[in-house]
């Protein structure tokens, strides 16, 4: 693997330091290379290409935002044994414990970030993006993502690449994109009809609860909990993400 690695990365030293650890559903290992220390997820299931280029540009997109610290991801490469690598810039990361208070600041500064280019293009009088792969961050006005996310293996939307699947409102978005595919395996699983039923009746009433309300899309992290937050001697990391605009 780590001869194949090296020729992906075009680098002429690749050597193993540190011990290698799970993390979560994937195998991980710091090297040194001559052009400094990369940190490698490897993991050989069908669907880790997928995850891992979802995983890549979900940490692209909030490094983007320059509001919460996230390890630099720089390639995904396929390796001989069908393994597949997430390459990154190596942080000496540790638990999380003298910069938790940063988490919540540096959350609403990345759930804020949105609204505040809006503001900023009002002033500007710049054009509205989708948010699809621009080089530079552009206000977002409706929610999705540019590419299917992924927690763990799942796949957290379906088709969003798809124009159609960008929705205008959160209302549609949440409940189209996030409890209706949570409907659909209950049913099939367990073949409860009645909360078939019940989310029927709650579709027809869902918009009324939001009435007058303004939402504006936020860039989520998408699977933050204790295990995708660190530390390291400067501040708050956060990583693993599977991101999207929602609220």
């Amino acid at each position: 693997m780590e001869d194949a690695l090296k020729r992906a990365l075009g680098t002429e030293e690749l050597r193993p330091t540190g011990h290698l650890g799970s993390i979560c559903t994937s195998l991980g290992r710091s090297y040194d290379t001559d052009r400094g220390r990369v940190f490698v997820k490897s993991n050989c299931e069908g669907q880790a290409r997928r995850m891992f280029l979802r995983e890549m540009a979900s940490l692209e997109a909030i490094l983007k935002t320059q509001t919460v610290r996230v390890p630099k991801p720089i390639k995904v490469v396929e390796l001989p044994g069908d393994n597949t690598v997430l390459v990154m810039a190596h942080v000496e990361m540790k638990s999380l414990h003298r910069h938790s208070a940063l988490l919540g600041t540096q959350l609403a500064d990345l759930h804020l970030h949105n609204q505040q280019l809006r503001e900023k293009m009002k002033k500007e009088g710049s054009p509205v993006g989708k948010g699809q792969g621009q080089m530079e961050v552009q206000f977002v006005d409706q929610f999705s993502f540019h590419t299917v996310t992924c927690c763990g293996y799942l796949p957290q939307l379906v088709l969003v690449l798809q124009v159609k699947n960008w929705r205008s409102g959160w209302v549609s978005f949440f409940a189209r994109e996030r409890i209706q595919p949570q409907i659909h395996p209950i049913e099939r699983s367990s073949g409860d009809r009645e909360a078939r039923e019940l989310w029927a009746q709650l579709q027809l009433k869902i918009l009324s609860f939001f009435c007058g309300v303004e939402i504006i899309p936020s860039l989520l992290h998408g699977d933050l909990w204790g295990g995708n937050l660190a530390e390291d001697d400067s501040g708050l990391i956060i990583f693993g993400p599977s991101s999207f605009y929602s609220h």
